[in-house]
């Protein structure tokens, strides 16, 4: 049982930066962005290619960071110099990312068994695998929370913030919108990308296929992570993702214990989300019921 915990919290660790990514599109930017779906692949492919190529593990992650930013900025062009919806450019640079990640890879999947990974360093020093994910993955968590955070706090990262509450007074004040949209979607794939590559290797291959229901993990990560941990401020609300990825995932593992086939996962990932998104919705039909409770109807 411990085990499957500590592999749950190492997975978790590393999708949480694909939750963060996630984050600053869904719920600062206020769009549905399915270009995940490929950016995390892209990372992925990145970073297994170049690592099969003889490239160090760290400048391979750094690589697809740049091919997350580019896949975000193509979106970010899509749907600002183009006009065409946000929904729809995220699902057109999903598609092209199908055949460009294809192209990266020259196959479907790249083993990276045997190879030296970014994990090799700690698991050199008797580490296992899970031990060696979790420590590396608290590194690059918190660097990315610390970098955002001051980020966030910049007169650029503030103004992306407000262009998802109020875009109409972002302008304005003189800000063009359109910029802070497309550096806000470079970031969050960016973020993708990162966290494919991770995931990459450790699980020691790169598979084209790979980012199938990633925006649906996600969605749910970051619900789970405000309904449970909540939302005060900037900084709670990034810690409070990374625990909701982690939760998500001990779920998911014990959910995998009592018996639910593997194939079942996407629908109870779906109804988990969906059930979160409505939570408010059934506050409301509840409310008449707890004020006649009070009441002592």
């Amino acid at each position: 049982m411990l085990q499957i915990l500590m592999g749950a919290i190492s997975l978790g660790l590393l999708w949480s930066i694909v939750t963060i990514g996630v984050y600053i599109t869904y719920r600062i930017l206020t769009i549905a962005d399915l270009t995940v779906e490929g950016s995390i692949v892209t990372g992925a492919a990145i970073a297994a290619f170049a690592i099969t190529k003889g490239i160090n593990s760290y400048a391979a992650v750094g690589l697809a960071f740049i091919g997350g930013l580019a896949a975000g900025l193509v979106t970010g062009l899509l749907h600002t110099k183009l006009k065409i919806p946000s929904l729809l450019s995220g699902i057109l640079t999903m598609i092209a990312l199908y055949s460009v990640n294809l192209r990266i890879m020259g196959k479907a999947n790249i083993s990276l068994l045997r190879m030296k990974t970014s994990y090799s360093v700690f698991e050199n020093m008797g580490l296992n695998h899970n031990s060696s994910v979790i420590i590396l993955g608290l590194i690059f968590v918190g660097s990315i929370i610390g970098v955002l955070y001051w980020f966030f706090g910049t007169e650029i990262g503030c103004a992306i913030r407000a262009t998802g509450d109020n875009p109409q007074m972002v302008r304005a004040q003189g800000i063009n919108t359109n910029t802070t949209i497309i550096l806000g979607l470079m970031i969050s794939n960016g973020l993708v990308a990162v966290g494919g590559a991770l995931i990459a290797q450790s699980q020691s291959f790169a598979d084209v296929q790979m980012g199938i229901g990633s925006i649906v993990i996600g969605l749910a990560s970051v619900i789970i992570g405000e309904v449970l941990f909540g939302k005060k401020n900037f900084f709670t609300r990034l810690l409070s993702l990374v625990l909701g990825a982690i939760t998500y995932r001990i779920i998911i593992a014990l959910v995998l214990k009592l018996g639910m086939p593997a194939n079942d996962l996407k629908l109870f990932t779906a109804i988990t989300v969906a059930v979160a998104l409505a939570l408010p919705v059934f506050g409301t039909y509840l409310a008449p019921l707890k004020k006649s409770m009070k009441r002592g109807e």
